[in-house]
């Protein structure tokens, strides 16, 4: 069956970070979009030109239910606050995966950097070696070897890897977690990364733009595909604290950086499972982690990138930290990161 012509999707997770951004942008791009939702009234119910239905990722018969017409299912789908990784996670995607097999559907991966160790640093390229030294790390290696099983038994797969996510909505993210505090304005600034070491980041709304484009050309594609996103290096890794400084600055704030008290984190995580989660990936802030997006730039001649200021005051201002009136003076900034 050729589903290059169908635009049907079905989001799982589209109540998250980048689930919600990819959903919203495949609608303006003309797709039809499907999305699950536990606690949603029986039936559907159409919201901002997206299609909510009743149903749950670990549940197969709900998934395969929802996925009926769809040629692309994006398992953007994780446990909230990173709790129970290990019991939920890989249900939830093999219950993708049948669905995705049974419609012929491309199945589409936010990708993360979790699943590479150190011997792959510091420039991280698609075919990588993947060797992870945390727990979360080998479950998406797990993730992406089951997925690739299903590519060689038929089932196209998409996989777009970034560094770490940031934008207008609050999620499982080191940016409205570790840096600044959801709905207050920004009086101080927690910079995790040690002096001098260098970041990953990525603006939801451009991984999901990226998204969009690859599944437009996804006829063209291998059948187990990954890209990688050059996204927005922070080459200090004081840069994106200080991008958040300076829009701050223009809504008559003067928030300080100061280092992130990693020993208050290490002291709560037996006690707050998010904390335990955000104390293991201290290894990437210690060690400069780059991604190489030579494959992406091949296939879409670019790679969506929205300037550093301005996406940062997008990301802040959504997250309930300036007022919610525009500043009059967006102009771009020495800080807006470059896509090699």
């Amino acid at each position: 069956m050729d589903n290059s012509s169908n635009k049907t999707a079905l989001v799982l997770g589209a109540s998250g970070g980048i689930g919600g951004e990819v959903a919203r942008q495949l609608r303006d791009a003309g797709w039809t979009v499907k999305a699950l939702k536990r606690g949603q009234a029986a039936g559907h119910e159409m919201r901002d030109g997206i299609h909510w239905l009743r149903g749950d990722a670990l549940n197969a018969i709900d998934v395969a239910g929802a996925s009926q017409g769809c040629s692309v299912i994006v398992h953007a789908v994780n446990p909230p606050g990173y709790r129970d990784w290990d019991r939920l996670v890989l249900p939830m995607l093999d219950n993708a995966i049948a669905a995705a097999q049974a419609r012929q559907a491309t199945l589409v991966l936010p990708g993360t950097v979790y699943n590479f160790g150190p011997d792959a640093f510091p420039l991280l390229r698609e075919e990588s070696p993947q060797r992870p030294v945390t727990r979360k790390g080998g479950i998406r290696v797990e993730m992406e070897a089951r997925l690739r099983a299903a590519s060689e038994r038929g089932m196209r797969v998409l996989i777009v890897r970034a560094g770490d996510f940031f934008g207008p909505r609050a999620g499982n993210n080191w940016f409205s977690q570790g840096l600044i505090k959801p709905g207050k304005p920004v009086t101080a600034i927690s910079n995790p990364a040690a002096p001098g070491v260098g970041h990953q980041w990525a603006y939801l709304p451009d991984v999901a733009r990226t998204m969009v484009e690859l599944l437009a050309k996804r006829d063209q594609l291998p059948a187990f595909a990954s890209f990688h996103m050059a996204g927005h290096w922070d080459a200090t890794g004081r840069q994106m604290a200080e991008a958040i400084q300076r829009v701050a600055a223009r809504h008559g704030r003067k928030p300080r950086i100061a280092a992130l008290p990693w020993w208050l984190l290490k002291l709560a995580s037996p006690f707050v499972t998010t904390l335990k989660e955000m104390q293991e990936m201290r290894y990437l802030w210690q060690r400069p982690v780059r991604m190489d997006n030579t494959r992406l730039l091949e296939v879409l001649g670019h790679e969506p990138h929205t300037p550093l200021i301005d996406a940062v005051e997008t990301a802040l201002r959504g997250l309930g930290c300036l007022p919610s009136q525009p500043s009059r003076n967006m102009g771009s900034s020495s800080f807006a990161g470059t896509t090699p």
